[in-house]
């Protein structure tokens, strides 16, 4: 690009690379491998003193089109794409760690994220410790001894708490470990979390960034070395490559994530207000509500609220399911990031694995809901959820 564009246009035309057919859209290189000119060209190739592509498990032009797209959207150096974002998060974590370190991890992270952490770094003799992402005092303590590698993601999920990146930061390089931060909450337009001190980044590229329920994908972000050396001999010999034809679909949802995402935070704040005003909902959790117990924080690292909304429906799980099973315009599923409004019960659900007492610790409840806010007229949602919520007051 000639100059510094702007996050809208980087979306639609960062990393474009034309073939010899000069195509107005990005091209779709469905292929498993690659020809050489010669044998010599094969060997120069392996040898790496050739740039070619080899094997679209190593790079295919399309890929690299996303990666690349991705890279500059977020201000990174680097950027690889996994099949997945849980491919994504187990790649930026496996990669980097051995035998004998530690992980420091905040205690809100996805079912998934949990597991790798509780159940099976500890398997291949990794250390690691949790705490409460919001108490710095707990980071202190935990990255008071050496650690190896941070894992954070904020707002998290389902709660939406914010972990301060900088303070986190800071305190994780003092203690010599490189920090990881799951951004599919707040995305690359909302918070970037290399400005704060983060070393990677990882995306579940089938959220906002397809966020049209089509496919699945995955991104890891960093600087140019920690990418090329620590991460590419792991993603290259292991095998979690994105396809290139999900890496097509991706990139054509990103043409649109700008316009998407904004309508889809204006639309949460409504949501939001509208719960608040309630009396069937305990609780409503939104980063930019005057009541959530971090929104100065929240603001000073995101640019807005986000796309989801966490509250909690009065009565437990009965009477959440009954509002959950009332719904017409909203689907009940454990996607998110999506164009249609998708809500979800995380104790049954997304975070049932985790267990009763570490739910308890984080603040889901039996009757917490999360609600992925999409993009249908938000007065429909409201009215969907009003006619939900009132058979809550009917025999």
């Amino acid at each position: 690009m000639p100059r510094a564009l702007r996050p809208a246009t980087l979306l639609v035309r960062g990393g474009t690379a034309r073939s010899s057919f000069d195509e107005t859209g990005e091209a779709l290189f469905l292929t498993s491998g690659f020809v050489y000119e010669s044998a010599a060209q094969a060997e120069n190739t392996f040898l790496g003193t050739e740039q070619h592509y080899q094997y679209s498990r190593f790079g295919n032009p399309t890929v690299a089109m996303l990666e690349e797209r991705l890279a500059l959207l977020e201000g990174a150096e680097a950027c690889r794409c996994t099949a997945t974002g849980m491919a994504a998060v187990s790649a930026a974590l496996l990669s980097h760690l051995k035998a004998g370190d530690r992980v420091v991890a905040s205690r809100a992270l996805f079912g998934s994220c949990h597991w790798i952490v509780s159940t099976l770094l500890p398997r291949y003799g990794i250390a690691t410790s949790f705490v409460d992402g919001a108490d710095l005092a707990q980071w202190q303590a935990a990255l008071a001894e050496p650690a190896a590698l941070v894992l954070l993601e904020t707002p998290s999920n389902p709660m939406l708490e914010i972990v301060d990146l900088k303070a986190v930061c800071d305190l994780a390089h003092a203690a010599g470990a490189i920090v990881v931060v799951d951004n599919v909450f707040a995305t690359p337009l909302l918070q970037k979390p290399l400005e704060f001190g983060a070393d990677v980044v990882v995306y579940s590229c089938t959220k906002h960034m397809d966020g049209q329920g089509r496919v699945l994908g995955g991104a890891v972000l960093g600087s140019k070395k920690w990418v090329e050396e620590t991460l590419q001999p792991f993603t290259r010999n292991t095998g979690p490559a994105l396809s290139p034809f999900n890496a097509w679909v991706i990139l054509k949802g990103l043409e649109t994530l700008k316009l998407r995402v904004d309508a889809m935070c204006r639309g949460a704040e409504r949501v939001a207000e509208f719960l608040a005003g309630r009396p069937e909902i305990a609780r409503v959790l939104y980063p930019t509500r005057a009541d959530h117990p971090q929104r100065e924080l929240a603001m000073r690292q995101m640019s807005a609220g986000g796309t989801l909304v966490t509250f909690d429906v009065a009565g437990g799980k009965d009477a959440c399911f009954r509002v959950l099973d009332a719904l017409r315009v909203i689907d009940i599923s454990n996607n998110l990031g999506d164009s249609k409004s998708l809500a979800t019960h995380p104790a049954t659900t997304t975070h049932m694995r985790v267990g009763a007492e570490e739910r308890a610790r984080l603040g889901i409840n039996d009757g917490t809901v999360r609600l992925s806010v999409g993009l249908e007229d938000v007065e429909d949602l409201i009215d969907d959820l009003a006619a939900a919520l009132d058979t809550l007051g009917r025999n």
